[in-house]
């Protein structure tokens, strides 16, 4: 049993066969997944898809490529959004002066809401950061001396030291089908010395593809090639990744119960 802790099954990429996607994700024994907001009006398209299976979740935020769009964005917006109990993260939210789709400035403020906002509601804070490893740090650690919140770095990407900051801070590293490519090793290195008991596996789909799909649309049922691949990384077995990863998101998405079923 595996869970794929960050899935856009929203995205326009899968219009002409999400059920189909859903399904063969549950043959490949993917038993759950979160379903992760970009931004606000995308609210009502994955909440229908939370809504429409007990085994799907659903995070509200704003990413920051989008945070140009949300400059009034308060806390107060998105713990009122929070509320439903399908809702058990905050975010994608964060930093990217990579792309940089919004301005730096306007990225801090944004991501300071969500920040705020995974404090008062107790829920994880999931975190996008690229190229901006040590602004990322230090906000972190500065605004976990304020309040405590427990962030979550997905689709990791970044360095030693940030990785190394957010465990301190008791959050979570999540990895995806990055690994899997040849160019890798450094955030395979980090894979091989992050604790077991704080490391979670996802697709990031549909983007991302691991190696033996490259170039295919991602999908949740491959993220058994990043379980796969962190296994040879950590000298483990596959089960012992699967539990594992499930256990760690459970652990972590608190709000998330898994069915009796599946139990």
């Amino acid at each position: 049993m595996l869970v794929d802790s960050h899935v856009n099954l929203h995205s326009e990429r899968y219009d002409e066969d999400r059920d189909a996607v859903i399904r063969a994700a549950r043959e490949a024994g993917v038993a759950y997944m979160l379903t992760i907001s970009d931004k606000l009006s995308s609210t009502p398209a994955i909440k229908a898809i939370a809504d429409s299976h007990d085994f799907i979740w659903r995070s509200i935020g704003v990413h920051p490529h989008y945070a140009d769009e949300y400059p009034a964005l308060t806390a107060r917006e998105l713990t009122g959004l929070a509320g439903d109990e399908k809702v058990i993260g905050i975010g994608e939210c964060g930093l990217d002066f990579y792309y940089e789709h919004s301005d730096r400035a306007q990225q801090f403020p944004v991501f300071q809401a969500h920040i705020d906002a995974a404090r008062e509601t107790g829920l994880p804070l999931i975190i996008h950061t690229r190229d901006a490893d040590e602004d990322m740090r230090k906000l972190l650690v500065d605004e976990h001396a304020k309040g405590v919140f427990t962030p979550l770095l997905h689709c990791y990407t970044g360095g030693p030291a940030l990785a190394e900051a957010v465990l301190a801070l008791g959050g979570y590293i999540s990895f995806s089908g990055i690994i899997t490519f040849k160019n890798a090793a450094d955030i395979c290195a980090i894979a091989e010395t992050a604790p077991l008991d704080r490391i979670l596996i996802e697709t990031d789909c549909p983007y991302l593809a691991p190696a033996p799909m490259r170039g295919r649309r991602n999908e949740p049922a491959y993220v058994t090639h990043v379980a796969e691949k962190l296994a040879q990384i950590k000298s483990v077995s596959q089960e012992t990744i699967a539990a594992a990863t499930t256990e760690n998101f459970f652990r972590l998405f608190a709000r998330a119960k898994p069915s009796d079923t599946d139990e």
